[in-house]
């Protein structure tokens, strides 16, 4: 069991490192184009994704998101004592992976992020975007497990693009990027509706996905 918790902790930890740590070196190379500031961090971060879900996957399953991990747990796949310490791992996973990118990068350790994310249409946007990632997630499962690693990475970095609100997708790593005063942050009052949304859509697409990748033949 521990080494499923610190495999969790860990690929959290590195998810947000290069979240975060991509925002702040793209917006201090990029000159002010914030277009190719949002390319290097959603490229970086489909690069980061990648690599852990390929090397941690094996070791916990690699949810590194309290959404993916409640769909498991609805699905039965994942007792609810394991759930609890997985989202309390990915949790401080996220809050130490960005306070790891701000020594690197010589910034203030605590910090309060002051970006403005919210509204319906962004509220709407993070519905979408935990759908369309437990989408690629239990489709690749279904067709081709092998798959799912460059899946979750193509679709996120895509996600940052299609959707309004930058597809946070995952609720670890919204309340960490809430301390963060930087290109990837998010204002700390907005943070509890995005959380909302993205367990609220988890919760609704879980039975609707089980549903459609059903394993029985197709009549």
């Amino acid at each position: 069991m521990t080494r499923f918790y610190v495999a969790e902790f860990l690929g959290t930890a590195l998810l947000l490192i290069s979240v975060v740590g991509s925002g702040i070196m793209a917006e201090n190379l990029a000159g002010g184009n914030v277009a190719l500031a949002l390319l290097a961090n959603a490229i970086a971060t489909g690069c980061m994704l990648y690599a852990i879900i390929t090397t941690l996957g094996p070791v916990s399953g690699a949810h590194f998101n309290p959404a993916v991990t409640l769909a498991f747990l609805i699905r039965r796949e994942i007792p609810l004592p394991r759930a609890g310490f997985y989202v309390l791992c990915q949790i401080t996973g996220g809050i130490l992976g960005v306070w790891a990118c701000h020594a690197m990068f010589d910034l203030p350790i605590l910090q309060l992020s002051t970006t403005a994310r919210t509204g319906s249409s962004q509220w709407f946007s993070e519905a979408i975007a935990t759908f369309g990632l437990l989408f690629v997630i239990f489709g690749g499962l279904r067709s081709r497990p092998d798959a799912v690693p460059a899946l979750v990475a193509l679709y996120i970095t895509g996600a940052y693009w299609f959707t309004s609100s930058t597809s946070f997708a995952n609720p670890a790593v919204t309340i960490a990027r809430g301390l963060s005063d930087t290109f990837a942050g998010i204002d700390p009052a907005h943070i509890a509706m995005f959380v909302l949304v993205q367990l609220g859509a988890a919760a609704i697409a879980t039975p609707a996905l089980k549903w459609l990748f059903r394993t029985e033949a197709v009549e």
